[in-house]
Formats: C-alpha cells, structure tokens, sequence
C-alpha cells in the first residue's frame, strides 16, 4: 500500500495559528479520503512556519467498487418519473430490471460505481481541502482567487511504494504539485526533491528545518539551560512563550545576553512581562535572589560571528523597551508613595466597569461593603477587609497596568507596599485574583479571602441581576470561572458560609442600582435599610414578606415607612428570589464539574444537594466524600437497592389507596423474627444518625445507615410486604416509610442511579 506525502509550502504562518491548522489538515483530508473508499494505518501532521506538511500510511492504492439496488417508480408512472430516475442512477431504461413491489410492479437499478485510483481522489481531495481551508485570517494575493493565511508557494504531492514514488496530478490556481520542496530559507534556500516521508524529515534537517514542532521546542529548552547553567543562571520556565518561539522558527539558535545595569532594579514581574510581550524573551534569573539579569533570544540562523551583531541589536531594542517601562514604574511609585494612589482611585470612576452595573468606582464600593460583610466568617478585620477593598483596583488606572494588563494585582500589591500600606492589604490587591485558571494557588490569608469573595460574588450577582448569564460555550465575562473561584476558596479553605445570604444581598445591591432611576430618595433609603435584614436573613419568599410588613409596621409607629405601592419594591421583591435560586444551581453545576474531577459520581453529589444547607459548599463536599466512600463498599451499595425497593414499594401503595404510610409503624405487629430485627435495627440507626449529623461526622452517619443492608435484604426475603392480612400490611408500609426517612436524613438516595 502507498504512502502519501502532502507539503504546502507558504510565507510565514503566525505561530498562534500553526497547532491549529495542523490539526484541520489532518482531519479534513482524513476524513474525506476515507469518506471517497480509501483506508489508511495511520496520519501524523505536522507544521513549521513556512510550511504545513501530512503523512498518511498505508492507503489503499484504490477505493472498492460498490453495488446499490435502487427501487424506482412504477412501471405505469408518468414518463418525467422514469426519466427522472434515469438520469439519478445514470442509465437507461434497458439496465432497469422490472420487480414486484406492495405498489405493484416497479423498476429497480443497480447501480455500481466502480473504484478509483488513489491518485484521482488525493488530487479532488486536496484541491478542495486548499480551496476550504478554516483560517481564521486568510489573504488573496496576485490575480487569483484562492485565499491563505499567506502566499502560497509551492504544493507538493506524493504517493509512494516499494516501486517508487509518483506526483499526484493536481494543480491549484497555477500552482501544480511536484515533489519539490525547500530547505531553510537563508541557510539553505535551494529546491530539491524527495521520494518519501523519511527522505523528506532527513533531507529537511540537512537544509537547516526541524519539521516536528516538539524537537524544536526542545532544543529551545535544552540548549537554553546550558546557556544558563555556563553563567550560573536559570531559565524562568514559560511553557507558552516555549510554544510561541518554536513557531517563529525552522532552525532555533538560542543566544543569551546581559540586561543593562539601570534596569536591574526594575521588578522582575515587570522586565519579564517586557521582555516577553514586546521581544519574546525568555528570562534568565539568579538562583539564590530570583533577580533577572540576562535574557534569551531565539534565533532563526547560525550567524558567522556566533551571533554577536544578533546579540547587540536585541539589547539596543530591548534597551528602549526597558526604559519605557523603567519610566512607568518610577511614574507609578511617586503617585503611590506621595499620594497612596488616590489619583488612580478617582479615575477609576471614568472607567466603565459594564454599561449597566457602573463604573469600575461603583464596583469597588460594593466589593467594599461585600467585603466588609464578609470579612467576620473568614476570621478577617472588617476595617482591614474594607480599606484593601477600596485600593484592590486602584492599580488598573496605573500606566504600567495600561500598558501590560497581565500585570494587574501583582502592581497593585507593589505599590501599596510602596505607599506604605498594611501587608495584608497589600497581599490582597494581588490575591484578590486568584485563582484564575485552575492550577493557581487560591489565597489563604483572611483579608484577602474576604476580598476575593466579595470581588467574584459581586461579579456573578451583577450580571445574573442584568441577565446577562453564560450560554452554551459563550462566557465572555467569564463567570464560569469567577463561579470556580468562588467554590475553591471557600473550599481550600474549610469555610463555613451561608452563600445564600451573600447572593441575596449581593442581587438586591445592584437591583436597588438598576431601580434607582425609578424611585425617589426616600424609597431608596428605606430599600437599603432591608439591606441589614437580607445580611440576617439571607432568604426571600415568606421571610422576605415578612421584614416589609414590619417595615410599614414601624412606619405606622413613627418610623420611616415603606410604601405600599413602590413600583422598585415589587420589582425587586418579584426578581430576586428567582434570580437567587438561579444562581445558586449555576454554583451548584461549576461544583459539580469540581467534584468529578476528584472522581465523585455526580449523582452522589445530586444526593447531597439535595439536602438542607446546599449553600454551605463545605458541608455538601463533606457529605458528598462520605456518600461516595460508603456507595464505593457493598454494602453502601446493595443497601441503595434495598432503599429503592423499600421506596418504591411504598410509593406505589401509597398512590394506590390514596394515603401516607409515614408513622404508626408498630413493633407488636411485627410477626417474624427479620421484621423485629428492623425494628430493631432502625432504632439503632436512628439513635446514631441523628447525633453524629448534628456533629456533622458524615463518615460515622453513613457508616451507621450502611449497617442497615443486612436488616434491610433479610426483611425483604423473609416477608411479604402486602400481606392479605390489612392489619400486617399497614403496619410493614409504615415501616418501610421508616426505612426511607432514616436514610433520607443521610442523602436523598432516590438520586442514586443504579
């Protein structure tokens, strides 16, 4: 079987798009060449900046011929059908066949289409994978139509076998296909042929051009770290800029050189985030102090003078992009220092946060107060919490941060050391952040989780309160993540909150915001004072009814009234509940996804959601640890059985004569020996269960109800639950009933699939 070699050869393609299209060219001719009767053993794509390059094994030199019985209208059908059908099956009338059919008598075709080379359908194949090729960015060049990331040079097109190899006969807007192909492009710019894959990777090398994306990251890596190693530095590892650079070039020549001495003192967040957004650099730091004293570059050929005139133009480049940054850095220390960065907080109000939820000022006065909330169920200083807040932020509005965006928080927390701020605000200006993918750390101190909280709680409820949630796949505030963030820092650090009293208030803050164009002043003032009671309470419905009636009852004695008839209320009042509850289940789906990376069944985790206190995220997890440990025995297993039996045995008595068997189970009906043991043993269960709940050792409690299985199959086996006898069977109902409530005070195990 033949081997195919495919070569697209261009100017340069972006490195951002290389693994991408990689990717579509291997799936898309794959996919269409066993789609037209071909197979194949394997495929393996590959990409360098001037070239996208796929090799298929073993195709098959020729698709199969294929045979289809076609039935077609009936012999005494108007003369346009049969014609019709003549021309859909490509034959005359003399090929059909004439067959009996439940409509009656009825042509029929078979119709063989014969196979084809495997030459004729790479060359169809190929042609339209060009001509549909899924660039995000594409160009037209010359005076032809076809459109590509950049110019395209040259296509080359083999099939070969023990034989020898063969052009493919393809030609794409004026370019033909050959088995031509070159090398690197200052080193070795000369066309030469191939015969194979294996000719081609050995012949590419000896031109200069590392065809595998991950030989020439790791020379990258390799040769850099003896580079650092020789001048007792180490490489500050980057995964991502390692990627970016093994796509900008065929041929990595790593070269190290020396930061000027006046920039030595810049942070070294700062020279890195410099040095790789506007040079791509990699930093080299000193072991012991983590100081950056010297960079390296990559480059694209073996200059005659080991790269010495390379080296000086970096630094002269690297030189003038450093002193911008030395200019922003010392710019930002002085507003820091000589006025604790007030400026910036003031213009902080001009910058928008959201059209609908204020300026990015408005959002750093609810995050306040939030956080000030907040602040005693994390052990932090409400003061602290508040005052590290109001200058989280502050460092959006500074010129480093306009410059270099990534740098937001880890400037922040520089300049509140600078302007002399207490370390934990500090801290916080920059851990207010995390995490923000999920291999990050989540911040531990206690400030700075109060902060954190407020900072994605007020972004969730925000924009559930504008409606403006995730939908499918498309998250462009990236809520998703603000909700996992939420969910590990409380998780990482084993707190106890009622997340249902920080979503009230948080939805009713910004509905209030939303309204207040709509109410006067004094309705308003009496909103915020319901404020105080949802930080209480933390419910809507009932309880929420409650608090506004007295309200009005105060005003009746003299106190501020709320009106009867304000339009803001009844909105607010009609909103939130919803809109909570909403938010709530979103939280609850992002835990979902958390916890089944740990390996807990999610319908472990519907049974533990489905209990009192869901928004406590510490006690649902340890509940849901303890559920999956006992479900993970046999006997936690089969005692999901026996539940569901009891369940549904009772249920269905239950719907059938129209009452509830739920008390009255009584141990002087009990007739045999297993149905006195339940009794028994339920009584035993339920004198462990209740106590080790209210001590919230789930481990003990579900222990205890896992020790009913063998009560629980023996009862089963032993007695008929619908006894003839009404007197037996009434009381066997209730005590199933007493089965589903002992377990149910554990988990709702009728989410327990299985």
């Amino acid at each position: 079987m033949p081997d195919l070699l495919i070569e697209l050869f261009s100017e340069e393609i972006p490195a951002r798009m290389q693994p991408r299209a990689a990717a579509d060219l291997k799936a898309r001719m794959t996919d269409a060449l066993v789609e037209a009767g071909l197979t194949y053993a394997g495929a393996e794509a590959f990409v360098t900046p001037r070239r996208l390059t796929l090799t298929v094994e073993g195709l098959s030199p020729r698709s199969a011929e294929t045979r289809e019985r076609r039935r077609g209208p009936r012999v005494d059908a108007p003369e346009k059908a049969v014609q019709g059908f003549l021309r859909a099956t490509g034959l005359s009338l003399s090929d059909l066949s004439i067959e009996e059919d439940k409509k009656g008598r009825v042509y029929v075709a078979e119709v063989v289409t014969p196979g084809r080379d495997a030459a004729e359908i790479v060359a169809e194949t190929l042609e339209e994978v060009i001509r549909r090729f899924p660039w995000p960015k594409s160009m037209r060049w010359g005076a032809g139509s076809l459109r590509w990331v950049r110019p395209l040079k040259s296509i080359l097109c083999l099939l070969s076998d023990e034989a020898g190899a063969e052009v493919v006969p393809l030609e794409v807007d004026g370019l033909r296909a050959g088995d031509v192909t070159r090398g690197h492009r200052f080193l070795a710019p000369e066309p030469f042929s191939v015969t194979g894959f294996e000719d081609y990777e050995a012949k590419l090398k000896r031109a200069h051009v590392l065809l595998r994306p991950e030989e020439r990251a790791e020379r990258i890596r390799h040769e850099a770290a003896n580079l650092a190693f020789a001048a007792g530095r180490e490489v500050v590892e980057d995964e991502g800029l390692l990627r970016e650079v093994a796509g900008l070039v065929e041929w990595p020549v790593p070269l190290m050189g020396e930061i000027g001495t006046e920039f030595l003192d810049l942070p070294p967040e700062v020279l890195r985030t410099s040095m790789k957004e506007h040079q791509k650099f990699f930093s080299l730091r000193e072991p012991g102090t983590g100081r950056i004293t010297h960079f390296l570059t990559v480059a694209n050929i073996e200059a005659p003078d080991g790269g010495a005139a390379i080296l000086a133009g970096n630094r002269k480049v690297l030189a003038a992009r450093l002193s911008d940054a030395k200019f922003f850095w010392e710019s930002d220390l002085r507003v820091a220092r000589e006025a604790a960065m007030q400026p910036w907080r003031d213009r902080l109000e001009t910058v928008t946060f959201h059209n609908r939820l204020g300026s990015q000022g408005d959002r750093v006065r609810r995050i306040a107060a939030l956080a000030r909330e907040i602040a005693p169920k994390v052990g932090a200083d409400a003061d602290l919490a508040e005052e590290a807040a109001r200058v989280a932020k502050a460092d959006l509005t500074s010129e480093m941060v306009y410059e270099f965006p990534e740098l937001q928080g880890r400037m922040g927390r520089l300049y509140a050391e600078a302007a002399g701020m207490r370390d934990e605000v500090a801290a916080a200006a920059e851990e207010h952040y995390a995490p923000l993918g999920p291999e990050d750390g989540v911040p531990e101190a206690p400030v700075s989780v109060a902060v954190a909280l407020a900072d994605k709680l007020d972004m969730l409820t925000g924009f559930w309160a504008i409606d403006e949630k995730p939908t499918g796949s498309r998250d462009p505030f990236a809520l998703r993540r603000a909700a996992l963030g939420v969910i590990r820092v409380v998780l990482a650090n084993g707190l106890r909150l009622d997340l249902d009293t920080w979503i009230d208030t948080g939805l009713l803050r910004h509905k209030i915001e939303l309204h207040r164009a709509e109410a006067g002043d004094g309705e308003i003032d009496a909103l915020e004072d319901v404020l105080d009671e949802v930080a209480r309470r933390g419910v809507f419905g009932a309880a929420w009814c409650a608090v506004l009636d007295a309200r009005r009852d105060e005003g009746r004695d003299g106190g501020r009234p709320v009106p009867e008839d304000a339009p803001v209320l009844r909105a607010v009042g009609d909103l939130v509940p919803d809109l909570s509850t909403d938010l709530l289940a979103f939280l609850h789906d992002r835990l979902k996804v958390h916890l089944r990376a740990e390996g807990l069944r999610h319908d472990v985790i519907d049974a533990v959601l489905a209990m009192p206190g869901s928004d406590d995220l510490t006690l649902v997890v340890a509940r849901a640890r303890a559920l999956g440990a006992v479900l993970a025995t046999e006997e936690g297993e089969n005692l999901v059985q026996g539940f569901k039996r009891a369940n549904n045995i009772l249920t269905q008595a239950e719907e059938a004569d129209g009452v509830e068997y739920s008390f009255g189970a009584d141990l002087r009906h009990a007739v045999a020996e297993e149905e006195r043991a339940l009794f028994a043993a339920l009584d035993t269960a339920d004198a462990e269960i209740a106590p080790a709940l209210e001590a919230e050792d789930f481990a003990r409690a579900m222990a205890a109800m896992a020790a009913l299985r063998g009560p629980v199959d023996a009862f089963f086996e032993a007695v008929q639950v619908n006894d003839p006898n009404p007197i037996l069977r009434r009381n066997r109902l209730n005590l199933l009933s007493r089965i589903r409530d002992t377990c149910l005070q554990v988990a709702d195990l009728r989410r327990i699939e299985g």
